[in-house]
């Protein structure tokens, strides 16, 4: 599957979700309502009020997601990385119970990029910048660690305050539902600049790839190296938290299938996993509100129950891989 076919895969993904949900838009009603908009008209409404902010949603933290993912692989030597595991989606989301126990709820959506990008700045230290070197087992495992730190602290904020619970439903299973409340115009362009970032760095962590000791020999600093793609991922996991939660198993998914199609070169695998992501969550957005109508079940429940699948399969093949 080239990159031409990941495109079209994405117009008919984007379709479905303009036109799919507890109300049915016609195709005719979408065109009508972009050529000539009728602020009396229920489909109009619709479309530019709920459907197209959640596709730009998707098409955010689905890209940024599939990106982060990538990156994240390629930065640990890591099949089994993706933006949960190195604390960087729990980052933002302790970023938000804070400020919402500090009475700071209005900013939730800069809190979540804050919180992401202290998280990265916690992950430089711990995984040995001050050693001399950011190494892999290293980072693999301070971020591991890092996580599960993030995590209880989320916890015990959540025990403290019934009003943090209340602030912080949003962030336990991502959805798209809110998109139309989000920032979604300065977090594309968030997500923009770790995609540039994470693009420029592709040929660096190719070499990177060649060893330790071998990228070193041939000139690569390899501390600035990780230190570009934590700023990356920082970057693009926090502008998908920002719009769509925290999303689950996208950043693992999209990678794998990409490289069944995209080679071993890093940056046709980063631009067709953030294709790729787009893909799996505006389709699990569309599949969760058509399996219970007239309610719908959470884009983060759908991701999770296919992710899992997928960790599954990915581990079984690690194993066999390994007695290989």
């Amino acid at each position: 599957m080239k990159m031409p076919a990941l495109i079209g895969l994405l117009l008919v993904a984007a379709v479905l979700s303009l036109t799919i949900g507890a109300r049915t838009l016609p195709l005719g009603a979408i065109l009508g309502a972009v050529t000539a908009f009728d602020p009396a008209n229920p489909d109009h409404l619709i479309l530019f009020g709920l459907r197209l902010p959640r596709l730009c949603a998707g098409l955010i933290a689905g890209g940024a997601l599939g990106m982060a993912g990538a990156l994240m692989q390629a930065l640990t030597r890591n099949p089994l990385a993706e933006p949960g595991i190195m604390g960087i989606n729990a980052g933002a989301g302790l970023a938000v119970v804070l400020g919402a126990l500090a009475g700071l709820g209005a900013a939730q959506v800069w809190l979540a990029l804050i919180g992401a990008a202290l998280a990265a700045c916690a992950l430089i230290a711990f995984g040995g910048a001050r050693s001399g070197g950011i190494g892999t087992a290293r980072l693999a495992l301070a971020g591991m660690a890092l996580n599960a730190f993030l995590l209880s602290a989320i916890t015990v904020a959540v025990l403290v305050s019934s009003s943090a619970l209340d602030e912080y439903r949003f962030w336990v299973i991502g959805s798209l539902s809110e998109a139309a409340t989000r920032p979604l115009v300065s977090m594309a362009a968030v997500a923009v600049l770790g995609g540039v970032i994470s693009l420029a760095l592709g040929g660096a962590l190719d070499t990177l790839a060649l060893g330790e000791e071998a990228a070193t020999s041939l000139g690569l600093r390899t501390g600035w190296v990780r230190l570009g793609g934590l700023v990356a991922i920082a970057a693009l996991a926090g502008a998908a938290v920002n719009v769509a939660g925290p999303i689950s198993f996208v950043g693992l998914m999209a990678p794998h299938l990409a490289r069944a199609f995209s080679g071993t070169s890093l940056r046709p695998i980063l631009l067709a996993s953030g294709l790729i992501g787009a893909v799996v969550l505006i389709l699990c957005d569309v599949i969760g509100r058509i399996i219970l109508p007239p309610g719908e079940v959470r884009a983060g429940t759908i991701t999770a129950i296919l992710g899992g699948l997928v960790f599954v399969a990915v581990v079984r093949r690690i194993r066999l891989e390994a007695l290989a």
